[in-house]
C-alpha cells in the first residue's frame, strides 16, 4: 500500500483493492457522486452508490460508525469513511462477491490511512498546480503586454508578481523538451537568482522566453545565465539579444529568436545576436511619416459595435500575426476565424492584400517603425541633407511587381536614403552566391513548394539552402519570425535606382 501510494497514488490504490476484493472500489463524495473508481474486470457489477449512500447516510454519520456493511444477496458492499469527523469526507466503498474473503475487512481498515493521505497530497498538487497556471498566464500576460509596447500596464500588472520589471534587458530564448520546461525553469531561477522574467512561450511548447536584466559583466564578456544554462541542460539550445531598453522587448525577442536558429548548428548550443536587424532606427523622420500616414486608417479605426475589434486590438493582431503567421491564434487566444476576421479588416482599413510578401513587408516597417521612440530614429542630416524626393512612379522590381499604392512610392523614398541603403548592403553581404535562392523564395511570397519548383529542386532540396542561408545570414528564415521581411525591403532597397 505505501509503495502504491508513493507511486501511484489514489488510482492505483483503487485498482490494487478491487483486485484484492474481485469486485469494484471506489471513492465516493456524501453526496453519492463516484470520486475515484476502478474495477477489477469490464464486467464486473457497478453498485448503485447513491443507493447504498443514501441507506448508509444515518449510520456513518448520525451514529458515527466506523464502517458500514450492507448485504445485497449476491455482493457485499463494505462502507469505510476516510474521517469519521467530517460528514464531508469522501467514503470508500467495496463491492465484493459472497462470501467476504477472510482479512478483507481488516486490509480495508487499513488502507484508509494511507488512502486518505494520497487524496491530500493529490488535492494540494492541483490546488498547487491552479496557482502556478494563474501565476503563468500572469506573466504571459505582461509579456504580451511589452511585446506590444504598452509599457505602463505591463508595469502595473507585473507589480503584484516579482521581480520587477528591469530595463535595460536581453531578451533570451531557451529551446529545450516541452516536458523538461518546467525544471528547464526552475534552473534559469536558480542560475540567475531569480531576476529575471522566466515565461513559458506560449506559442511555442519547447520554449521559455527570459527577459534579463542587463548586467555590468555583459560587458566584459563574463559567464552570463544563457551561457551557464546551455552548459548546465545538456538538451537546449539558447538565443540571446543585445541589450535593448524595456520598450523595445519585441525586437530583443526577434533577436534572440534569430539567434536562436544560429545556436542550433553549434556545438555550445548558445549565440547571441550580434548584427542589428532593425530597418527603423534608419528609416528618418521621412520614415515616421510614411509609416503614419500609412497606418492612420487603423490608428483612427472606430468599432460600429461595442463587442467590435478597436485599434488596440487591430494593431496587437498584426503585430502577432506578422511575428507568428498561424500561431497568432495561441499568442493571442483567439479562435482562427477571429483572427483571420481581423486581418481581412486591417487589410481593407489600410488599403493592403495582405496575402503579398511586400505588403506584409511594409505593414511589418511600418509597426516596427511606429513602435520605436523617435529620438532613437536616425535623423535626416545624418543620411541625406534635405528633404528625400518621391518617386514619381512606383518602380518595378523582380520581387513582387510595380503596384499603384500610394505606399509603395513614399515605401520606395524611404528605402532610397542612404542609411537605408548602407543597412540593406549589410543584411545582404553574407549571402553571396545564394541570392537568386533567396530571391526566387521571397518572390513566391516565401512559401517552400513554389519556390522549390522553380528553381528545379525538391521541397526537402530547397529547404537545406534556405537552412544554409540561416547559417550564413545568422536568422531564422523558415520558422516564424522569419527575416524575410527585412530580406524583402533590403532587396528592394539595392534594385531600386538612385533619385
Amino acid at each position: 500500500m505505501n509503495r502504491l501510494a508513493r507511486t501511484g497514488g489514489t488510482a492505483e490504490i483503487l485498482r490494487w483493492l478491487a483486485g484484492r476484493a474481485e469486485g469494484w472500489a471506489g471513492l465516493v463524495g456524501p453526496d453519492g457522486r463516484v470520486l475515484h473508481a476502478a474495477s477489477r474486470t469490464e464486467r464486473a457489477v457497478v453498485p448503485d452508490v447513491a443507493g447504498l449512500m443514501a441507506e448508509a447516510a444515518g449510520a456513518l454519520t448520525e451514529r458515527g460508525a466506523q464502517t458500514y456493511v450492507l448485504d445485497t444477496g449476491v455482493h457485499t458492499a463494505l462502507l469505510f469513511p476516510l474521517s469519521s469527523g467530517d460528514p464531508d469526507s469522501p467514503v470508500l466503498v467495496v463491492v465484493t462477491p459472497r462470501p467476504v474473503a477472510a482479512g478483507l475487512g481488516t486490509l480495508l481498515a487499513d488502507v484508509v490511512l494511507p488512502l486518505s493521505l494520497c487524496r491530500q497530497a493529490e488535492t494540494l498538487e492541483r490546488r498547487r498546480r491552479r496557482v502556478d497556471l494563474a501565476e503563468s498566464r500572469g506573466r504571459e500576460a505582461v509579456l504580451h503586454l511589452l511585446m506590444t509596447g504598452q509599457l505602463a500596464v505591463a508595469h502595473q500588472v507585473a507589480g503584484a508578481l516579482r521581480p520587477r520589471l528591469p530595463d535595460p534587458v536581453r531578451v533570451c530564448v531557451v529551446e529545450c523538451a516541452a516536458d523538461d520546461r518546467d525544471e528547464v525553469a526552475r534552473i534559469c531561477a536558480d542560475v540567475d537568482g531569480g531576476r529575471s522574467w522566466i515565461v513559458r512561450c506560449p506559442v511555442y511548447s519547447r520554449h521559455l522566453i527570459l527577459v534579463m536584466p542587463v548586467r555590468d559583466g555583459d560587458a566584459e564578456g563574463g559567464a552570463m545565465t544563457d551561457e551557464v544554462v546551455a552548459a548546465r541542460v545538456g538538451a537546449c539550445v539558447v538565443g540571446v539579444s543585445e541589450p535593448v531598453p524595456l520598450a523595445d522587448t519585441a525586437t530583443g525577442y526577434r533577436q534572440a529568436f534569430h539567434a536562436l536558429a544560429v545556436a542550433r548548428e553549434l556545438p555550445a548550443r548558445h549565440a547571441r545576436f550580434g548584427v542589428s536587424p532593425d530597418p527603423a532606427l534608419v528609416v528618418g523622420p521621412e520614415g515616421r511619416q510614411w509609416a503614419d500616414d500609412l497606418l492612420n486608417p487603423l490608428l483612427t479605426h472606430a468599432p460600429r459595435r461595442a463587442r467590435d475589434p478597436g485599434s488596440q486590438d487591430l494593431l496587437a493582431t498584426a503585430t502577432s500575426w506578422l511575428a507568428f503567421s498561424s500561431h497568432a491564434t495561441d499568442h493571442l487566444k483567439i479562435h482562427r476565424n477571429t483572427l483571420a476576421a481581423r486581418l481581412k479588416l486591417v487589410g481593407e482599413l489600410l488599403g493592403l492584400d495582405l496575402h503579398r510578401l511586400a505588403d506584409q513587408a511594409a505593414l511589418d516597417l511600418a509597426l516596427r517603425v511606429r513602435a520605436t521612440p523617435a529620438p532613437a530614429c536616425t535623423p535626416a542630416t545624418a543620411c541625406a541633407p534635405g528633404p528625400v524626393p518621391y518617386a514619381p512612379e512606383p518602380v518595378p522590381h523582380a520581387l513582387g511587381g510595380p503596384g499603384a499604392e500610394g505606399w509603395v512610392r513614399g515605401l520606395d523614398a524611404v528605402l532610397r536614403r542612404p542609411g537605408v541603403r548602407d543597412w540593406a548592403e549589410r543584411q545582404l553581404a553574407p549571402v553571396d552566391g545564394s541570392e537568386e535562392t533567396l530571391r526566387t523564395w521571397l518572390r513566391c511570397q516565401g512559401r517552400l513548394g513554389p519556390a522549390a519548383a522553380e528553381l528545379g529542386l525538391s521541397v526537402p532540396g530547397a529547404r537545406k539552402r534556405l537552412a544554409r542561408l540561416e547559417t550564413v545570414l545568422q536568422r531564422s528564415l523558415l520558422r516564424p519570425p522569419s527575416a524575410r521581411y527585412d530580406l524583402w525591403l533590403a532587396l528592394r532597397s539595392r534594385d531600386l535606382p538612385s533619385a
